[in-house]
């Protein structure tokens, strides 16, 4: 890791499924330093693949808590100018700290190695991560504590998922018993990265706490019909939920003698890599934000969540499970594992693909609940622009004259790829230099956070000289036959249509058009699925 240097520095953490990445900004909003630790390579001794371990029974999705702990960075190349520290952690994953855990993290000594010294502080050592969907019996139990999905939905922000941390939670103390009795301190990994900075429990904030299904999104309290439907008492295990903005307390002393942290370094409130990179992306009213890694469905599948960077906003999310590791997966057998291959079949196949379509599921999807892979081509012609025109054509959210698309995340760097997104979309397409975007909002949010308790000045007024991202890709002149704007719509089979045809006329969406139409129930007994 290069040195950041003695001045002072902004630095922004997120521990993400796959990596762990950190971005360190000066005063004016220069980015000085990026760094991340991929899991997989760098710590083998896990035997994760892309940071996880697959259940058997191919929904339970699990990551070492340990793994984190042992991500050998250098913050002592951060220098001592360090004021104040935040950081993300991927969405909706817990951690079960067990007890006399609490002690070890207030007794931290410079002397100490983290991962032996947390080496038995957690009762439960794999923990669920946002891949799993192995909870789907605890989440019909809180919907229906809730009185229903759409009350749910009301409350929470969310109607109940699988990866949602309530519904995690519930089947941990069903289903392991003794381990969830010894369980102290339940954190979300964002609240738990952030607990090893300031040596004991860090609060969970309210914007990765709307990811729980156990948070009132209005008056930012844990509902406590929610909390008993899950475990009687669980808010003594999760703590008193707080503002993002807040300031925990000192780093502990361990990074101040061991890494040459300042010993006036803050910790503040560690969120959810979902808003952090909402607050790096610097939205404007009318944008339209897209992580690679993750796409669209329909608005009833919309999250809303507060926004770490302003108290008074909210933000409305949609998620899809398949996204990087699928695209690799394709690009390693389809393009001999070589992006350039990928792209270059990107640019050869025509828009909308002749009709073609497929549906690629390596893992329980979202919406719909289904996994596999269902090909739609009467040849069995698997090729790139597939597995990207049919993610951007699930995105069911309508794109306005004048929409900008922001990307972010790492396929950002793929302007083949962003050709794509622009194409079906009909829209520009920008992306910043930067495509670590939850790092860099962290960043900023500390930078916001040193200057604001002295002169007052918003989030969003200290970002104005903050570099622009810059345009990327712009739709071709037959795209509109592509973007997804006619009556037409893919049909899914059974319950899952019905639900769609009774919600369609709320839809403020844009529809698939008619090349892209399938009636999954007539092709599903001629597809190739394969795992």
């Amino acid at each position: 890791m290069a040195a950041v240097g003695d001045s002072d520095a902004y630095l922004g953490f997120d521990f993400s499924t796959q990596q762990l990445k950190v971005v360190a900004i000066d005063r004016d909003l220069n980015v000085i330093h990026q760094s991340q630790v991929h899991f997989d390579s760098q710590l083998p001794e896990f035997g994760t693949e892309g940071g996880v371990h697959v259940g058997a029974d191919g929904l339970t999705v699990t990551s070492p808590a340990l793994m984190w702990v042992k991500v050998r960075v250098r913050p002592r190349d951060a220098g001592s100018g360090l004021r104040l520290l935040p950081g993300a952690g991927a969405q909706h994953g817990s951690v079960y700290w067990k007890n006399g855990a609490a002690a070890v993290l207030r007794g931290l000594r410079h002397q100490h190695v983290l991962a032996g010294v947390f080496q038995d502080c957690f009762s439960v050592r794999d923990c669920p991560v946002w891949m799993d969907s192995s909870s789907g019996l605890q989440c019909e139990r809180l919907q229906q504590a809730a009185g229903g999905a759409g009350k749910l939905a009301d409350i929470t922000g969310s109607r109940a998922y699988e990866r949602f941390t309530g519904s995690q939670i519930a089947k941990m103390r069903e289903g392991r018993p003794r381990e969830f009795q010894d369980t102290e301190r339940i954190s979300l990994v964002s609240s738990f990265a952030a607990s090893l900075f300031l040596g004991g429990y860090a609060a969970i904030d309210y914007s990765d706490g709307s990811g729980m299904n156990l948070l009132d999104i209005r008056s930012k309290t844990w509902n406590e019909a929610l909390l008993e439907a899950v475990c009687p008492g669980l808010d003594v295990l999760l703590g008193t939920p707080l503002p993002s903005a807040s300031v925990l307390g000192a780093v502990s002393s361990y990074w101040v003698r061991r890494f040459s942290f300042s010993d006036a370094c803050k910790v503040v409130a560690f969120t959810g890599d979902n808003p952090a990179s909402l607050a790096g992306m610097r939205l404007r009213q009318g944008d339209l934000a897209v992580s690679a890694p993750e796409r669209q469905l329909r608005e009833r599948h919309f999250h809303r969540h507060p926004r770490p960077e302003s108290a008074a906003s909210s933000a409305r999310r949609l998620d899809f499970k398949n996204g990087s590791l699928t695209r690799e997966r394709l690009r390693n057998r389809c393009a001999d594992a070589s992006w350039e291959r990928f792209s270059a079949a990107l640019r050869q196949t025509p828009l909308g693909n002749d009709g073609y379509i497929g549906f690629y599921f390596d893992v329980m999807e979202i919406t719909p609940p289904a996994v596999g892979v269902h090909l739609f081509d009467a040849d069995d012609n698997e090729v790139g622009r597939v597995s990207c025109e049919c993610a951007w054509l699930c995105a069911c959210v309508r794109v306005l004259p004048g929409t900008r698309i922001l990307a972010t995340g790492g396929a950002s760097r793929n302007k083949d790829i962003l050709q794509v997104l622009s194409d079906v979309f009909n829209a520009p397409v920008y992306a910043a230099d930067v495509s670590d975007s939850a790092c860099l909002g962290s960043a900023y949010r500390a930078l916001h956070g040193t200057l604001a308790p002295q002169s007052g000045v918003s989030f969003f007024d200290i970002l104005k000289k903050a570099p622009e991202a810059q345009l990327a890709a712009t739709p071709q002149p037959h795209a509109h036959q592509v973007c997804a704007h006619t009556h037409t719509h893919t049909h899914w089979p059974g319950e899952e249509q019905k639900k769609m045809d009774e919600n369609e006329k709320n839809w403020p969406v844009c529809k698939a058009p008619a090349a892209f139409t399938v009636d999954f129930q007539r092709k599903k007994n001629q597809q190739d699925v394969r795992r």
